[in-house]
């Protein structure tokens, strides 16, 4: 008998949708359903409640209170200070550090305990302090800010991003954006949108609900849709309209994911990009916008993905087309990567069951053809 929540050639019978959130949200997915949320467990009784909505109080009003002050005082006079900061973090979190330097030496190729992993991490964190600083002070801005941060890179033509959509919105499909936790998919986002492109993106409403409502209302004066994780019918909705759908899919490994190679080792990326594209005829399209040193963007983007069907064959070749996609992002500014939970499995066994569930997925179709 086949594990719970697998089809008998191992592929996953219900798969992740990628998506976005607050930053520093999350924890344990829910085990159930075509979409999690990284939301933390519901707290129990009602003390547990009281408690839990104290601390997101505390957290929506610390945030709108740094948001105020970062708003009013010059970048170059608080991001030493949030440099020191999230430094100061990495070495007073133990946990959350040996995460960052395993991801880095999978990035690198080198042991953990090599100066330059650890340099990697450390980097990584001072980068995300820039990121946060200036999420932060965007909402003091003007409503134009992303299309003014955000250079295109149009030099592909008519491979260029604007063009790929024209042309898949003439024929009444829509995108499906994936990207990585990398440079800011928040600008990005808005500066699409700001362009005329109906950008929506799949949100977590359930971790810290104020929070939610406080960025979707920035958001919203970019012209960017947020979809709530669990509104299915509405990702449907708009991917019929046609429309862009934003989502991320470098929240952590899960086993029950698409088995894939990334940067060389068996991990496993959300089903939910595939399974969408296959059921909504939309197109795969890996984006990223990367950070430059003056404090612009560049976003661009990689080759279209097609999803012919929801076969496990052709699930497991889309999905690792978006992991290869990933891992050219990632590549080329690996500080920039801003993912704070493990990516790949912890054991060699795992990944030896991840390649035998691919081998059974490649399969599967095969053999339904003969």
């Amino acid at each position: 008998m086949p594990p719970e929540g697998r089809s008998s050639d191992g592929a996953p019978r219900t798969g992740r949708l990628g998506r976005w959130a607050a930053p520093g949200a999350g924890a344990e997915p829910a085990e159930t359903g075509v979409a999690y949320a990284p939301h933390r467990r519901a707290a129990s009784g009602r003390i547990g409640r009281v408690v839990q909505r104290a601390r997101e109080r505390t957290v929506v009003s610390g945030y709108r209170a740094t948001s105020g002050a970062l708003q009013r005082l010059p970048t170059a006079a608080t991001l030493p200070m949030a440099r020191s900061l999230f430094l100061a973090g990495y070495w007073a979190w133990p946990q959350k550090r040996r995460i960052i330097e395993a991801n880095a030496s999978h990035i690198l190729g080198l042991p953990e305990s090599d100066p330059r992993v650890r340099r990697l991490a450390r980097q990584i964190y001072a980068t995300y302090s820039r990121f946060i600083v200036e999420l932060m002070r965007l909402p003091g801005m003007p409503a134009d800010a992303p299309l003014e941060l955000v250079r295109i890179d149009d030099e592909r033509g008519p491979d260029s991003f604007l063009a790929i959509w024209d042309r898949y919105r003439a024929q009444g499909r829509g995108l499906i954006a994936v990207s990585g936790h990398i440079g800011s998919i928040e600008v990005f986002a808005g500066a699409f949108a700001a362009r005329g492109v109906p950008t929506y993106g799949l949100a977590d409403d359930t971790a810290y609900p104020e929070l939610f409502e406080l960025l979707n209302r920035q958001r919203a004066r970019w012209g960017v849709g947020i979809i709530p994780w669990r509104n299915l019918r509405e990702v449907y909705r708009v991917l019929r309209q046609p429309a862009v759908l934003g989502l991320v899919v470098d929240w952590g490994y899960r086993s029950d994911g698409i088995p894939v190679r990334l940067l060389g080792r068996w991990t496993a990326l959300p089903a939910g990009p595939a399974q969408l594209a296959a059921r909504t005829g939309a197109v795969i399209l890996p984006v990223v916008n990367r950070r430059q040193p003056d404090g612009s963007y560049v976003a661009s983007h990689d080759d279209p993905i097609e999803v012919s069907d929801a076969s496990p064959a052709e699930l497991l070749r889309a999905t690792q087309a978006v992991a290869d996609a990933l891992e050219r992002m990632v590549s080329v500014a690996p500080d920039q990567w801003y993912t704070f939970k493990p990516v790949w499995p912890a054991t060699a066994a795992e990944e030896e069951r991840l390649a035998s569930r691919a081998a059974g997925m490649a399969a599967a179709t095969a053999v339904e053809r003969l």
